[in-house]
């Protein structure tokens, strides 16, 4: 019997870079507060998340330098493709989100942006930077994993 595992869910976009560049404490699902023309966009796909980070204004928690491109039969309507967009949190996330960031040294990046029952959800992790060593160390493991992959595929 098939277990019944992310029903409902479509994603929409990956930052891979992250995982690279960052290493992750938490992640926490947030909701994206989105014009008719940026929804437009993200089904279509075309959305960018690498680039982006969130920051705390106002007591809220706001995605910046995320790309969803301009909806062409959107016309007069139509979005900044670079705007600040607001992350739907609880009170409670968004202290401890405040928290980190501020205490800590942490800095909030987007994973993966998704539909989850038809809502846009974006996947935010709390992160600290890697060190170069530390990219060098991902780099060899990720290296040998594939080098002994191939070798026992090779033997069997």
């Amino acid at each position: 019997m098939k277990s019944k595992t992310n029903v409902g869910i479509k994603i929409i976009c990956l930052n891979r870079k992250a995982s690279f560049n960052y290493f992750f404490e938490d992640i926490y699902e947030a909701g994206i507060v989105l014009k008719g023309s940026e929804i437009k966009s993200v089904r279509n796909g075309k959305v960018n998340i690498a680039d982006a980070y969130a920051v705390e204004k106002d007591g809220d928690i706001f995605l910046i330098n995320s790309h969803i491109s301009s909806y062409k039969e959107a016309s007069y309507s139509n979005h900044n493709p670079t705007n600040e967009r607001k992350l739907l949190l609880n009170k409670k996330e968004i202290n401890k989100l405040i928290g980190k960031m501020q205490r800590e040294g942490f800095t909030l990046i987007p994973t993966k942006m998704y539909f989850k029952k038809g809502k846009a959800k974006i996947e935010i992790a709390v992160a600290k930077g890697k060190r170069h060593y530390d990219k060098r160390q991902t780099k060899k493991t990720r290296d040998w994993n594939r080098e002994k992959a191939r070798y026992f595929r090779k033997s069997s």
